[in-house]
């Protein structure tokens, strides 16, 4: 969007979490005020001073853009306004490292685990679990799934990351919007 940049591409304006995207990671979008596609969060922000988080904004929480979302894009929008809130709550730099170390989690689950059909079951697990589950879960995975070929320790992380996310009541699947007969045409 012409005239918005932001500073920060590890959190959007929003909430998503960019750098765990698997859009960001494939190289096809830059996040938020990279001059990405149109969005309103972004449109809403350019007429509110551009804040740099909806959080900063004088009208948070805004009854237009803090809700919950009942579907999914490339990225879970299911913890979108939690994590808005434990940035706003932790401070912006202690919330980037907390990125940047689940970052590090995603890279190495796609580097050492990843059959080639991974990538979106990873970016959830790793988006919704906290650190120190997706630590216990990492460990596990390393030492159950040593010597085995790619396929075999790409199905062991995700049983793992699976049963980690289901003891704690998330599902690792994409809320898909379902498509009506209306909508296709």
């Amino acid at each position: 969007m012409k005239g918005f940049e932001r500073e920060n591409q590890l959190l959007s304006l929003c909430g998503l979490n960019c750098a765990l995207c698997p859009m960001e990671l494939g190289g096809y979008c830059g996040g938020c005020g990279n001059g990405n596609q149109s969005c309103a969060i972004a449109r809403c922000a350019m007429a509110h001073g551009n804040p740099e988080y909806c959080f900063a904004c004088r009208e948070y929480p805004c009854p237009e853009h803090c809700r919950e979302e009942p579907y999914d894009s490339f990225i879970t929008h299911q913890r979108r306004l939690a994590d808005l809130e434990r940035a706003r709550e932790l401070g912006i730099e202690h919330y980037n490292r907390e990125q940047r170390e689940k970052r590090k989690i995603l890279d190495g689950l796609l580097a050492g685990f990843n059959d080639g059909r991974r990538k979106t079951l990873f970016c959830q697990a790793v988006n919704l679990l906290e650190l120190p589950q997706l630590r216990q879960a990492m460990e596990r995975i390393q030492s159950e799934a040593r010597g085995m070929d790619i396929r075999s320790a790409a199905a062991c992380a995700a049983k793992i990351l699976e049963e980690t996310a289901r003891e704690r009541g998330i599902s690792l699947k994409l809320r898909k919007q379902k498509r009506t007969k209306e909508s296709k045409k």
